[in-house]
Formats: structure tokens, sequence, C-alpha cells
């Protein structure tokens, strides 16, 4: 009787157990689920330009100079807003941030419809900076990290960048849709179009904050862990940063691999003015296909990484990617149709590739654990500041270059960074190649 009392509890306990961690994943993933869907609706609506860009500058009655204002002043809001939206999220619940986020990110794109002055739109823009920014961007990371356990950590993050891409491609793919139906099957004017393209991302924010709102707050897989209470100072961690040469490089390659990813931004445009044939609503699906090029780039390129080398694979994507570029700045007028779409979905999967592998590299830094954090705010800071000038220099060269050409002088700088950004990932290689064999 004690063998069969002693075989029987641990079976009924091990039951449970089951269930318990089943029902416990099982509230997770749809825990992460909404995070994607939370991550791939917010940021489009601040980028409805590499779609929209000319019916963007008609609707707002602007031209391309203070469209880069618009995003300049944006990009200073994320750059001051990447190491304090660390510390707020640790001082306030991440699932509230996040809901705030989506609740005044919407609104804000409720009054954006509305076509207000260039003053009004310099004010959204600077609220969408704070809202996405500041109370989002730090809130969703240490969500997804409270929701995982220590086993599912890469698994989680891996999922959100992935899925947020997918999610991304298909609000844009419905978003184009109907705003083919206005301009098209309706014969709608384009300012009509986008304002409903612009109501689709509003209220979808608005709805998923107000579900996210009424989830519980999730629960930790496994074991709590304890809080780590440790001496030492943000300057005495900065000063170890600054030590590790290889981190300066990773910043250098985001530096330059996010500036790759910005030029996809004026694809829309530049096929549509670059005397190629294609009408807006053309060139909006061809930029459309590219985000669905998100999962592919990310997850191939995260895959090749893995099996080959993570800083060559960056090299080589850098490397065709302004190869990519030199072709589509030399495609002359009236250029096939399919060639334009190779090009361009060609150059999202590289540029998604990039985007997927940088932040890989800093495992290679050898960045002590308890200043991890910081030194991903710090390459923050400086690998996304191209969201400072760069809608300036767009703003600036389309505005004295009309047409074709202010997109092609545009195009050669970037490729210029790219090949720069494939220099920092040779010498990075290198770099850890030496001391591998030291």
């Amino acid at each position: 009787m004690p063998t069969q009392s002693s075989t029987t509890a641990p079976s009924l306990g091990a039951s449970t157990d089951t269930r318990t961690s089943s029902s416990s994943r099982t509230q997770r993933y749809l825990q992460l689920l909404l995070l994607v869907i939370a991550a791939g609706a917010i940021y489009p609506m601040l980028y409805l330009r590499q779609v929209y860009q000319p019916t963007m500058l008609a609707f707002f009655h602007i031209d391309d100079a203070q469209l880069g204002y618009l995003y300049s002043a944006l990009g200073t809001i994320f750059f001051i807003s990447y190491l304090p939206s660390g510390w707020l999220a640790d001082r306030m619940s991440p699932r509230w941030l996040i809901c705030f986020s989506l609740l005044a990110t919407g609104a804000l794109g409720l009054l954006y419809a509305t076509g207000p002055s260039f003053d009004t739109l310099m004010i959204i823009f600077c609220g969408w900076g704070l809202t996405t920014g500041l109370t989002f961007w730090a809130a969703v990371m240490k969500r997804v990290n409270l929701i995982a356990s220590q086993d599912e950590q890469g698994r989680f993050f891996g999922l959100l960048d992935g899925g947020r891409g997918l999610i991304e491609a298909l609000l844009a793919t419905i978003a184009i849709s109907l705003f083919a139906y206005v301009t098209q099957t309706r014969n709608g004017t384009e300012a009509e179009g986008f304002r409903l393209v612009v109501h689709l991302y509003a209220f979808f924010c608005i709805a998923l904050g107000v579900l996210l709102a009424l989830v519980k707050e999730p629960v930790r897989a496994g074991q709590v862990k304890a809080a780590k209470h440790r001496e030492g100072s943000v300057l005495t961690d900065l000063k170890t940063l600054a030590a590790i040469p290889e981190l300066w490089l990773v910043a250098a390659i985001v530096f330059c691999g996010y500036q790759v990813f910005w030029a996809t931004y004026s694809f829309s445009a530049y096929l549509h003015e670059g005397n190629f044939g294609l009408s807006a609503t053309a060139a909006g699906f061809i930029t459309t296909l590219k985000l669905w090029m998100r999962p592919i780039g990310g997850i191939g390129g995260g895959f090749l990484g893995d099996r080959l080398s993570k800083v060559s694979v960056l090299f080589w994507a850098l490397v065709f990617a302004a190869l990519s570029l030199v072709g589509l700045i030399l495609a002359p007028p009236h250029s096939p149709q399919a060639m334009l779409v190779v090009l361009v979905l060609f150059i999202g999967i590289l540029t998604y590739a990039i985007r997927g592998l940088y932040w890989s590299l800093l495992d290679d830094c050898k960045v002590p654990t308890h200043c991890a954090g910081l030194a991903i705010g710090l390459i923050s800071v400086l690998g996304y500041s191209p969201d400072i000038f760069l809608p300036l220099i767009n703003g600036y060269v389309t505005q004295h270059h009309p047409g074709a050409s202010g997109y092609q002088l545009y195009f050669g700088y970037i490729t210029a960074i790219a090949l720069c950004g494939a220099g920092a990932a040779a010498f990075l290689k290198y770099r850890l190649n030496r001391k591998e064999s030291v």
C-alpha cells in the first residue's frame, strides 16, 4: 500500500501541474498575440508616407520640406525618449502604459484625419513621439519579458518582431484596398481615401487599447525573479560600455542599417513621380507588398545568421542593399513594372534582414549583464538618431530637386551609408575573429 500511495500521489499532482502549466501557457501566448497586434498597429499610422506621401502632401497642403520637419520633430522626441522610457516602464504598470499609448495615438489620429494646419500637425507628431516612444517602447519590451519564461525569451521576442511585421502588412493591405475602392471603384478623391485609411488605423488603436485594458496582468511563468540590487551608478556603467569597442561598431551598424530602412519610406513617392507611369494607387500597392517581406527577411536573416555568421550575413545584406539602390536609381523611365516590383521587394527583404540581425550582435560584444539594458538604450540613442536629421535631408533634397532627380540623390546618399555600414560590419568581423583566435 505505501508503494501504491507513493506512486499515485505524484501522478495526480503532475496531472494538475500539467493542466495549470497548459492553461498558463495558453494565456501567455494570447497576451503575446495582443502585444504583437498592438506593436503592429500603433506605428504604421505615423509612417503612412511610405505608401501615401504624394496624397499626404496634397491632403495637408504642405511641401516636402515641411513633411521633413514633421518627421524630424518625431525623431527628436524619439531620441530623447529612449532612456527615460525604460525608467518609466520600471515604475509604472506596462499594461496601463500600453493602453494609454494606444488610446492616445488613436485619438491623435482622429485629429490627424481632419487635415489640420501645419502647426497642429507638428503638435500631433510630437504627441505621437511621446505616445509611441516614451510610454510604449520600453513598456512593450518589459511586458514581453514578464509573460515569457526564462527559456522562452528569445522565442517571444522573435515572435514579437516577426509578428508585428505581419500585422503591419495585413493592415496595410486592407488600407490600400480601401483607398483603391474609394478612389477607383467609387471615383472618390484621394483625400477621401486617405481620410478613410487614417480612420482605419485610429479606430483600430482605440479598440485595441480598450481590449488590452480588460486583460489581466501577466502571470510570470515559472519562478518569480527576485529583484537584484547592486551598487554603482549610470555614469559608471556608461564608462564600462564606452570601453567596449565592439559596442560602438554595433551602434555604427545600426546607425547605417536604420538609414537604409528609412530609404524605403520614399519608394512610393519615387515610383509615382519617377516617370515610371505608375499611379499613386499602383505605387502604393507595390510598397505595401514590400511590407510582406518583413517575416521573410527577419526570419530568413536570423536563420542564416545562426547557421553561418550574423556579422557576415549583415555585411552582405548591406552590400546587396547598396547595389539594389543603385539599380533603382539607374532604372530608366517607363521601366517594366515587374522589374520595379522585384527591386523593391528584394530591397525590402534585405532591410528587414538587417533590422532583424543588428540587435543580435549584442551578445558578441560581451556586455555585462547588469548594464545590458543601458547598452540597448545607448545603441538606440545613437543608432536611431537618423530619425532627427534624415527627414530634413530628404525634404531638402526633394524640395530643391523636384521629381525623380531629388529621390535619386537621396538614394545615392543612402547607398554610400549602406557601404559604410558594410565597412563597420567587416571591421567588427575582423575584431571578433582576432579576439577568438587570441
